[in-house]
């Protein structure tokens, strides 16, 4: 974790594909693969290397195209639009596009646009104006800028008649789940009916699904989409082609702030340090808003470009650490936590209670909870604890998945015999960890229930002076 409770995601790409263990290093703790890009050998090389470098501590996400339409070759590495000038978008692939247009991945989309929209490429880096619709797509550059072959084509979602799991997602998901990815990125998503039928295809036994926000749809059934995700992602950059860029740091604050109280994870994504693709240094705004991410109450900020295709990728793991850490350390008044007015659950009112200890009683270094799904650490995580939470499970791919989860240092460990050694069990682990200061107090929470059914037990024990 990288500032000590906020995590960060980073894109693997040809910048790191080979530099895996110093991105685990400088601090990654979930590893994306954007399988918008690349071919199944190279994701499987990046899996493999991941898991060697990582091992229990970094998880795996894999990052389902969607309904993305994407540029085609371009003839120079970079091409150079100016304000004013046309730019076709070519529904076929008739060779190597340039400054008069290129071709584009989505054959309909002349018949799904109309004139006036707007459509972003590269993020945002270049603004078009849709002025006539025929068999291609007319357009005027209305703010210009450099794209790459394949940059992304941003269309405001209600106009594209493609469903929301396309044939793209449909053939690398097999792919995703043998590579035994932790998590699974879903793009595009309009509505919680097109999680419930990733659900479906993934089974109860597949890999959890990270919903990403960004249309104007998701924003719209947010709640109904954190009831069925087991994580968002608030990705700005193709929301800001959905909403006006203005409104984009607004809803950043209030879909964190309305996760946190649902108790569900969320990643902010997009720009985050983007001048670092190609500087060694961030910008003093890319820091603030880096910070803003960390105070909003994210979970994990992520880099996409900067790690994977950037010429300083760690130098921009250590800048997002550097930040991280800062705001961690001096700024823990700015952080927000969950904080609902009532416990939902039983397993709620135990968190509160152990949370109410941590502040209570300043001696208290750590909670430690033994959880066999990661839910009781997730409870824990949402409030926000003033201390870290050391969660413990015999279920290494709940280790992994609780890397995405704030302030959490997962750890495997034998299952107790019985549950009731699961406190003893624990107070032994904590026994033996030297990151703890001797003397200090530690929140155990455990559960002597039935599986499921969440913790019901409650303990502070004192870490012993190893030296005697």
């Amino acid at each position: 974790m990288i500032g000590g409770r906020t995590k960060l995601v980073c894109t693997i790409g040809p910048a790191t594909v080979d530099r895996v263990d110093e991105l685990v290093r400088a601090g990654m703790d979930v590893a994306r693969l954007n399988f918008s890009h690349g071919m199944p050998a190279s994701h499987s090389v990046a899996a493999g290397r991941v898991r060697a470098a990582g091992g229990e501590r970094v998880a795996l996400l894999a990052d389902l195209p969607g309904p993305k339409i994407r540029l085609g070759s371009l003839a120079e590495e970079t091409v150079s639009l100016e304000p004013g000038t046309s730019f076709a978008l070519r529904p076929s692939d008739d060779g190597p596009g340039d400054t008069t247009g290129a071709s584009v991945s989505y054959p309909r989309l002349a018949t799904d646009v109309r004139p006036g929209d707007r459509i972003l490429l590269a993020d945002g880096a270049v603004e078009l104006r849709v002025t006539s619709t025929s068999e291609e797509v007319q357009t005027e550059v209305m703010r210009g800028g450099d794209i790459r072959s394949h940059a992304g084509v941003s269309v405001p979602a209600d106009r594209l008649s493609e469903p929301a799991l396309t044939a793209a997602d449909l053939a690398v998901l097999p792919i995703a789940v043998e590579l035994g990815a932790d998590y699974v990125a879903q793009s595009f998503v309009r509505r919680a009916a097109d999680v419930r039928q990733l659900l479906d295809l993934l089974g109860p036994d597949g890999p959890p699904i990270v919903a990403k926000i960004e249309t104007r749809a998701a924003v719209d059934d947010f709640d109904a989409i954190c009831a069925v995700a087991s994580a968002v992602m608030i990705a700005r950059g193709d929301l800001g082609v959905e909403l006006p860029y203005e409104e984009v740091p607004i809803l950043q604050k209030q879909l964190v702030r309305r996760a946190l109280d649902l108790g569900i994870p969320t990643i902010v994504a997009t720009q985050m340090l983007e001048s670092m693709i190609s500087s060694p240094r961030p910008t003093r705004a890319e820091a603030s808003d880096v910070a803003n991410a960390i105070f909003d109450g994210a979970d994990a900020i992520m880099l996409s470009g900067e790690s994977a295709i950037g010429k300083h990728p760690i130098l921009a793991v250590e800048a997002a650490a550097r930040v991280a850490r800062l705001c961690e350390e001096k700024g823990a008044d700015h952080m927000a936590a969950g904080a609902p007015a009532t416990a939902r659950t039983d397993a709620d009112a135990l968190a509160y209670a152990a949370v109410a200890l941590t502040e209570a009683d300043r001696d208290v270094s750590a909670i430690a909870c033994y959880t066999r799904s990661g839910r009781t650490a997730r409870i824990l995580s949402a409030l926000r604890p003033r201390v870290p939470i050391i969660a413990f499970s015999p279920d290494a791919g709940v280790v992994r998945r609780l890397a995405l989860i704030h302030g959490v240092q997962a750890r495997t460990c034998m299952p107790p015999e019985g549950a009731s050694g699961r406190l003893d069990v624990m107070a032994w682990l904590i026994g033996e960890d030297a990151l703890l200061p001797a003397g200090s107090a530690v929140v155990l929470v455990a559960s002597t229930a039935a599986p499921g059914t969440g913790p019901n037990l409650l303990e502070v024990v004192r870490v012993a002076d190893r030296n005697s």
